[in-house]
């Protein structure tokens, strides 16, 4: 792994945090741990992690609220961890700004794929999904800096999750084309996603949101095809 990544740890069930820490530091990752949101918070802001795991049940603030307050000034990787299943509760994650979710139980190699891949994406040294691109597009009122990472609409800041910029990226740099979810999902998740492929609907409808049809383009689902 090289230098070795900080995990900001929150669960606040001990069998489930002890496991997961001791595994993690078996993988060569830093852990620091946290049992509720405002621990979390406080460990956040005193020494930022280079991913998040994030309980969605917590007691008192949910792990919802705290991954939209941290949103609010960093693009961390965040993986949601939850017990629910039920498809509103991953919109929810998603939609308050959660790179992926993971549903318990899970089984460790599944974690450690994710939390590569999420990883991976945010390395700005790795560069953008996509190779031979330029560093910046310009297409009329939207401006996309793939140096800085950093959109712009009108001149106004658009806050995107580190998975939401890739996903413009990707469709920025390959206009006019139908591209399957599953190539997507290899393209941008840059891992073979084991969870619904429908997390590609979900992450294009909250992009499409945050660009509130300011843009002078669409992203056009074609039914049956991508």
């Amino acid at each position: 792994m090289g230098v070795s990544k900080q995990v900001l740890l929150v669960e606040d069930e001990p069998n489930i945090r002890d496991t997961l820490r001791f595994n993690l530091a078996r993988e060569g990752y830093g852990v620091r741990e946290a049992r509720t949101a405002d621990e979390a918070l406080r460990a956040f802001r005193r020494e930022p992690p280079d991913i998040i795991l994030l309980d969605v049940m917590l007691p008192g603030m949910s792990g919802l609220e705290v991954c939209r307050i941290i949103r609010r000034d960093s693009a961390v990787p965040i993986i949601m961890l939850t017990a629910k299943e039920q498809e509103l509760d991953k919109v929810l994650g998603l939609g308050v700004g959660a790179d992926d979710y993971i549903t318990k139980p899970f089984g460790l190699q599944e974690l450690y794929a994710r939390m590569t891949a999420v990883l991976r994406r945010s390395d700005r040294t790795q560069g953008p999904a996509e190779q031979h691109v330029p560093d910046l597009e310009v297409i009329g009122s939207l401006r996309l800096d793939r140096a800085a990472r950093r959109v712009t609409v009108d001149g106004v800041e658009v806050r995107l999750t580190a998975r939401e910029f890739d996903l413009l990226s990707f469709f920025l740099a390959n206009p006019g084309r139908v591209h399957s979810r599953q190539h997507i999902l290899q393209q941008v998740w840059k891992y073979n996603y084991v969870g619904d492929a429908k997390t590609v609907d979900v992450h294009v409808r909250w992009l499409g949101q945050k660009l509130g049809g300011r843009v002078p383009f669409e992203i056009v689902t074609v039914r049956g095809v991508g």
